[in-house]
């Protein structure tokens, strides 16, 4: 079993919390680079919501 596979399993049952951290993680490289990577951190953000089965809908809430 991969690192992401383990990592998967525990987080399976809080994807709302997930997202969140995902965000505010991606908040925090904005804010440190003055939103000069805005564009990269995004598409790190969508590509880590659909590792973790916690996509949006267009700023709405998680996908069920």
């Amino acid at each position: 079993m991969s690192a992401l596979d383990k990592i998967k399993k525990m987080l399976k049952g809080h994807e709302e919390h997930v997202g969140k951290g995902i965000d505010k993680a991606g908040d925090m490289v904005d804010d440190r680079t003055k939103g000069k990577y805005k564009g990269h951190v995004d598409t790190a953000q969508d590509k880590l919501r659909q590792q973790f089965g916690t996509e949006r809908d267009q700023d709405g809430p998680p996908r069920a």
